[in-house]
């Protein structure tokens, strides 16, 4: 283990361990989380998943931070996904039981709500998965990586953040090749579906955050898409 990595996993420790050595930090955080939990939406991903992009960038680089990478660029944009992300889990989560019923199932619309385990609610959390992975997904996918290519594009600077996202052009000059092969085709069914029926079997006031942190795992996958790309 390198000097660096060593001081990177102690930053984290410290950063995080006051959640779990302190009852009084824990309990403002379940609280105010219960609250507000739109703006605790944007400050999970803001925080976790560019925490997963700083670790992509170790990966591809060898490196925690460089220029042009933009971190503070990338932790605005993470935690504006976060409130889309949370307004899906509320959307899907809400209308797939719905729906289901439509389809013949009998499956009252409050089974995610319910304690314990159930195949009924197994069934109920794979098919919420499997509709936000299929459907909001690929959009949110496509969406990252052309403001991730805004923010490199603008030498990571918060002014270059804030100027017109030219979306025609990398939209265009995206690599659909990795796009569809790598990130749709393996990541969503392999590793997405499964994760976020785990995460629907959650209480709902653990879903964000458990899918905040699986954004740590959607930055080590952007990495090895860039590497894919390169390739």
């Amino acid at each position: 283990m390198k000097k660096k990595d060593f001081l990177f996993i102690v930053f984290v420790v410290v950063f995080f361990s006051p959640f779990f050595l302190s009852e009084a930090v824990l309990n403002f955080y379940k609280s105010f989380n219960s609250s507000h939990g739109m703006i605790m939406s944007f400050v999970k991903f803001g925080v976790l998943a560019t925490l997963g992009e700083v670790i992509g960038l170790r990966i591809k680089t060898g490196n925690y931070h460089e220029k042009g990478f933009g971190v503070v660029p990338r932790a605005i944009v993470w935690g504006v996904f976060g409130l889309g992300i949370k307004a899906a889990f509320i959307i899907f989560a809400s209308g797939t039981p719905i729906f289901l019923k439509y389809l013949g199932f009998d499956i009252p619309a409050s089974i995610l709500g319910q304690e314990g385990f159930s195949f009924l609610k197994l069934l109920t959390a794979f098919s919420v998965s499997l509709f936000l992975n299929t459907i909001f997904a690929p959009i949110f996918m496509t969406l990252h990586r052309i403001t991730d290519t805004h923010i490199l594009e603008n030498g990571g600077t918060i002014k270059g953040f804030f100027s017109p996202i030219k979306f025609e052009k990398h939209f265009v000059n995206l690599n659909w090749k990795v796009q569809w092969n790598f990130v749709f085709l393996k990541t969503i069914p392999f590793f997405w579906i499964p994760a976020h029926t785990i995460t629907f079997m959650l209480p709902a006031q653990h879903r964000v955050l458990f899918a905040a942190i699986l954004g740590i795992f959607l930055g080590v996958f952007l990495a090895i898409a860039s590497i894919k790309s390169k390739a």
